[in-house]
């Protein structure tokens, strides 16, 4: 995996990440299950994807637990800065291009660098819940580029 790329210093325009808030529903209240999306192999996620994952399971929890019935927390940050050398085509492109010489690119996005077995996403919700929870987080692990399995802690303990 490489390393992040992070350093701020030499980047003149960083693009805006695009998630809105990484915790949503009942802040405040205690729940007994923990149901939790795990990536299986390292991947880049991107700050789209995040947000697209965030939305779709947290309209869904909305509307199958209410506002008040879960808390949802995204639990990686998109620290890592992608660039890009945009290639010039169409006629007369060769003689406007320096190819692959002093090719920095620019930055176009940013993304989360996940290792194998890394909590990506975390809804804490009660028993009667607990199905909605397992079907929120399988519909946001369809909009990351890797597998993705569904952990659930009861309690303390790792339920299978």
């Amino acid at each position: 995996m490489v390393r992040a790329y992070t350093r701020k210093d030499y980047i003149r325009k960083i693009p805006g990440s695009r998630i809105v808030q990484y915790d949503m529903g009942n802040l405040s209240a205690e729940f007994p299950l923990k149901v939790t999306l795990v990536v299986k192999e390292a991947a880049q996620l991107s700050h789209n994807a995040l947000e697209a994952a965030r939305i779709a399971s947290n309209r869904y929890m909305q509307r199958k637990a209410g506002r008040m019935g879960y808390h949802l927390k995204i639990r990686v940050y998109p620290h890592h800065i992608v660039r890009e050398n945009p290639m010039a085509t169409g006629a007369g492109a060769d003689r406007v291009q320096d190819g692959m010489r002093k090719a920095f690119g620019k930055a176009v996005s940013s993304v989360a660098i996940v290792k194998p077995n890394q909590k990506v996403l975390t809804i804490y919700t009660n028993k009667r819940n607990f199905k909605d929870a397992k079907e929120s987080l399988r519909r946001a692990a369809m909009k990351f580029p890797v597998t993705c399995r569904i952990e659930v802690e009861e309690g303390s303990e790792l339920v299978k």
